[in-house]
């Protein structure tokens, strides 16, 4: 059985996220058009679905993680703050963004919050839904590479560099003969 640590994170996550916005109906609320993700940003995203691909991300974290905290997120998404001509700093990103992504996450029973209540753990709901979809994305990667043609090699004649040479010094020999002709009286 394929599971996520079997397939490369970024294919994964686009196809997680393409079939968050498209089959499971998750709606990017009216704030995420205007946010930063974090005051180590200058702007906001500029991709319309960036939404769902941070939500994908998050899902695969917890995957991959286990039990994962909302701080814990918030400094892997984190980045340095330019401050201009003082060093950058590290910053931390928004927690409301994380903090929704994982509610809605928990609404479609991908995660729920952990038994200690110290962070939020994947439902095996949620482990079949990602071990679901990166076996697809493997299986799309290997019908990608059988149906890539291999690339036709031309091999450049091999070429005596004597012949060559010998061409060019007859050349040569030819045009000076030829402009040395005594001329006729």
């Amino acid at each position: 059985m394929t599971s996520v640590k079997d397939v490369m994170a970024h294919p994964l996550i686009l196809e997680v996220a393409k079939d968050l916005k498209e089959n499971k109906g998750v709606l990017m609320p009216e704030f995420a058009v205007f946010v930063k993700t974090g005051s180590h940003r200058e702007k906001a995203p500029t991709d319309p679905d960036w939404w769902f691909i941070r939500m994908a991300s998050i899902l695969r974290k917890v995957y991959i993680s286990g039990n994962v905290t909302v701080s814990s997120l918030r400094s892997y998404y984190g980045g340095k703050k330019r401050r201009g001509v003082r060093p950058a700093v590290f910053r931390k990103s928004g927690g409301k963004i994380i903090r929704v992504c994982l509610q809605d996450l928990e609404k479609l029973g991908f995660v729920k919050i952990s038994d200690d209540k110290k962070g939020r753990i994947l439902t095996s709901k949620g482990q079949k839904y990602l071990d679901s979809i990166a076996s697809k994305v493997l299986t799309n990667i290997k019908k990608e590479e059988k149906e890539e043609k291999p690339k036709v090699v031309t091999k450049k004649p091999k070429v005596d560099k004597k012949e060559v040479i010998k061409e060019k010094i007859d050349l040569l020999d030819k045009n000076d003969s030829e402009q040395i002709k005594e001329p006729e009286n």
